[in-house]
């Protein structure tokens, strides 16, 4: 495991996602310190990190919504800090996001919103396009709920026709946002089955942001932990385990900032009781 935002050891595997650097203001406060570290093809990595920690702003700035200071982030041999917007547009189309509220229209039918993007960037025909939202529909487990409207389904149900949305341009790369959020236990673990088996299928490249502990560890592959804007351990799930960083034990073992601060046993007592 990593620790203090050190640079990451080589590897054999092939780099989806390589960020070098990369610093992100808004106006004069610093919300991305020196972040640097790679997400490699076909690995599920979870991002975590108290609220403030700079985590949703990070994936932004992967999906190419936010442009850093300073750094750069590389996907496909482009810099997403400064690649032109037409070539930005193409890059888009590898990506697939599924957005914490799942960001449905809800003036559209669930087969509408998941056909809206092979409307914007193909020329496919209508029934071609029908084929198409029927099979990814199936692939969430929400086959013949097109007619359906997203008032009429439950929260997991629009989760996974967001998927089905993410995965109609066939991505490389698939970032879902708080996947779990807002879900109760055995709803949230349907999502966490879900993407598994979508790893499984088609060995996308996964960025997920999330706080909910037990839907990181089973989905990872790795794990990066952020604290304040940086980056303070990578690791495999294991590892993170075997964690005895402060902080991160603090995250994983729930202790709130008032009972740790100025206490000079602070690593003693985080990892004598509570394990992960």
């Amino acid at each position: 495991m990593q620790e203090r935002n050190e640079p990451e050891r080589k590897t054999g595997g092939q780099v989806a996602i390589g960020v070098r650097n990369v610093r992100m203001s808004y106006g004069e406060f610093e919300v991305l310190h020196d972040i640097t570290f790679d997400v490699k093809a076909g690995e599920t990595m979870v991002i975590l990190g108290g609220s403030g920690s700079g985590k949703t702003t990070l994936l932004r700035a992967l999906m190419g919504l936010e442009k850093p200071v300073s750094g750069a982030i590389l996907v496909r041999g482009h810099d997403l800090c400064c690649v032109p917007p037409k070539e930005m547009a193409e890059l888009r189309k590898k990506f697939g996001v599924s957005f914490q509220d799942g960001a449905l229209f809800g003036s559209m039918t669930i087969g509408e919103n998941v056909a809206l993007p092979v409307r914007e960037h193909t020329r496919l025909d209508d029934s071609t396009i029908k084929v198409l939202v029927r099979l990814k529909l199936e692939e969430v487990g929400l086959s013949g709920f097109e007619d359906y409207y997203p008032a009429q389904l439950s929260g997991g149900m629009k989760k996974r026709a967001a998927v089905a949305r993410a995965l109609t341009l066939d991505p490389e790369i698939l970032f879902f946002d708080e996947p779990s959020a807002g879900l109760d236990p055995i709803v949230a673990a349907g999502i966490d089955e879900l993407i598994l088996k979508l790893k499984r299928a088609f060995g996308m490249t996964i960025v997920v942001v999330t706080h909910e502990l037990a839907s990181a560890f089973r989905i990872a592959d790795r794990m990066i932990v952020m604290d304040r804007g940086k980056i303070i351990a990578i690791g495999t799930p294991e590892e993170m385990k075997a964690s005895r960083h402060p902080r991160v034990r603090q995250f994983f073992d729930r202790v709130p900032d008032q009972e740790v601060s100025g206490d000079d046993g602070l690593l003693e007592r985080l990892t004598r009781n509570l394990r992960i």
